[in-house]
């Protein structure tokens, strides 16, 4: 959640910064209103406890001059009266600015650039270089079918549209990128979770999730209850309300979990093969820091995510995202791009963000700086999306018979 302590100091500063995110003319007017609502009320209440102060006092002197009280009681009670309804009032005005700012986005950094959408990111740097092929490649849903790694048709038959099943050595490579991931991030300095798939609502508000993105996600019936879009969720919030001591950060995690979308944003996208999955797996990297060790994490993380890319020799660069395609808790992001030479372009693989204090703010995560409690940094990325790395070892290792070349750091995995 943004600072509301800052917003009231400098609506005007704040507000121009969300207006770079997209965030609209009326979201700001009202979050204005509801901001001077929240500071007249506690102006009231401030007056009010000022002057019950002042009577307290008064009401010492009166008793050691002996003077009658009971007028100066009644004014006493009367007070006290007000100030409970002036109290409710800040209260109930207070909540509803809260609520209001759940829907907020995070305040981009500075040094985002501006932008509407992905055709407005800022390339970094391109990270090996494309093969070059003999014949036309093809794409991955017609090699998965040739050599028998993913079904598509029986997916549907499971369940419905997105998703599939693996088989031979589609599963096995999928088993086999798993390991090498959590190995890799491993010997990086992260540790690795295992966490449950099914998180709460306050574990969704905590990222930012909710209320916003409530279409996009699975919800159990009969009990509060979601399937995770992500790791991300219950790593972040394993540390929900609770303050670390300064010697315990940074907390470096990794961990696979299956992740479940709708897409419901995505409708008409990808609709053919693996990139755009209703279940899919993945590796994902989450830290929480102090604010002044954040940015060389995240920087690591970015290094992590890419350097797995180079071991498995596949192509790809790193992008800044603009503000029109920042998500709604980042407050920078870099997103890895590999290759993929049957649609002859790059496809995001993996999404970096550092969120700075929001979902710190939203979940309560704080440390102990000294005397007081600080907000702490969290930081996540994919490390990296299972299916769609499976997807660029195919369209990458294809061979002009159809058959598939095995990337050599995966072969310890494989038993080659």
């Amino acid at each position: 959640m943004i600072d509301l302590k800052l917003l009231q100091k400098d609506f005007d500063a704040i507000s121009t910064k969300l207006k770079r995110k997209g965030v609209s003319d009326e979201l700001m007017q009202e979050l204005k209103e509801k901001n001077e609502d929240v500071k007249k009320a506690k102006a009231s209440f401030e007056t009010l406890q000022a002057l019950q102060n002042a009577m307290s006092k008064e009401f010492g002197v009166y008793k050691r001059e002996g003077k009658d009280i009971s007028e100066l009681k009644a004014r006493v009670d009367a007070n006290k009266i007000v100030i409970n309804e002036a109290l409710d009032i800040q209260r109930n005005t207070i909540e509803a600015l809260e609520g209001i700012a759940m829907s907020v986005p995070n305040v981009p950094d500075d040094e985002v650039p501006d932008g509407e959408d992905e055709n407005d990111n800022i390339e970094i740097k391109k990270v090996l270089t494309p093969k070059e092929f003999s014949f036309i490649p093809k794409e991955h849903w017609e090699l998965a079918e040739e050599n028998g790694w993913i079904d598509f048709e029986r997916g549907v038959k499971l369940a419905t549209s997105r998703f599939s099943v693996s088989f031979g050595m589609g599963a096995k490579l999928e088993r086999a990128l798993i390991n090498f991931m959590l190995n890799f991030n491993s010997k990086r300095g992260f540790d690795e979770v295992s966490v449950p798939a099914l998180v709460n609502r306050t574990a969704l508000e905590g990222t930012g999730q909710l209320p916003k993105f409530e279409d996009d996600l699975y919800k159990m019936q009969d009990i509060d209850l979601f399937l995770i879009p992500t790791a991300e969720v219950p790593l972040t919030n394993l540390y929900q309300d609770e303050i670390f001591s300064e010697n315990e950060l940074p907390k470096k995690m990794t961990a696979y979990t299956s992740c479940f979308r709708k897409e419901a944003g995505a409708a008409g996208r990808d609709t053919r093969g693996m990139i755009r999955q209703h279940q899919f797996h993945k590796v994902e990297l989450v830290a929480i820091a102090k604010p002044e060790q954040s940015e060389n994490i995240f920087n690591d993380m970015v290094e992590c995510a890419s350097d797995i890319l180079t071991a498995l020799e596949l192509p790809h660069r790193l992008v800044t995202l603009c503000t029109g395609d920042l998500g709604f808790s980042a407050a920078k992001t870099v997103d890895l791009e590999v290759w993929l030479p049957g649609q002859n372009t790059y496809r995001e693989i993996s999404s970096v963000s550092n969120t700075r204090e929001f979902q710190a703010r939203r979940a309560k995560i704080r440390y102990k700086d000294g005397k007081k409690n600080t907000m702490v940094h969290t930081l996540n990325g994919s490390s990296l999306a299972v299916g769609r790395t499976l997807v660029a070892i195919m369209e990458n290792c294809q061979n002009e018979d159809g058959s598939i070349t095995i990337p050599k750091v995966l072969h310890p995995y494989l038993g080659m």
